[in-house]
């Protein structure tokens, strides 16, 4: 059965997340139906939903979450850098300034 594709936010809407500091609030949820990542829904929200088919075992989600991420934001992997959350569902991530 082929994957759905969902449409991704544009990297200026995802940058837009940030902090100062280039931090982003995300919440994963892996195991998903596709990959996917969805801007905040609702008032106030400020987390971003990153939905990745990849199973949580090993850091295979966690990997697989920065380089859907870094694919939208048009920036390598390497320029992400997760600083909390490892095994947590919600996550900090400080994305590269290289294309801010």
């Amino acid at each position: 059965m082929a994957r759905r594709n969902i449409p991704m936010p544009s990297a200026s809407a995802i940058r837009e997340l940030a902090d100062s500091e280039g931090r982003l609030a995300i919440r994963v949820t892996p195991n998903a139906s596709a990959d996917a990542i969805l801007l905040p829904s609702g008032p106030g929200g400020s987390e971003l939903i990153v939905r990745t088919t990849t199973t949580p075992e090993g850091g295979k989600a966690n990997e697989a979450t920065l380089r859907l991420l870094a694919e939208a934001l048009g920036q390598p992997a390497s320029a992400l850098e997760l600083l909390r959350g490892g095994s947590a569902r919600r996550k900090l991530v400080r994305i590269g300034t290289a294309c801010r």
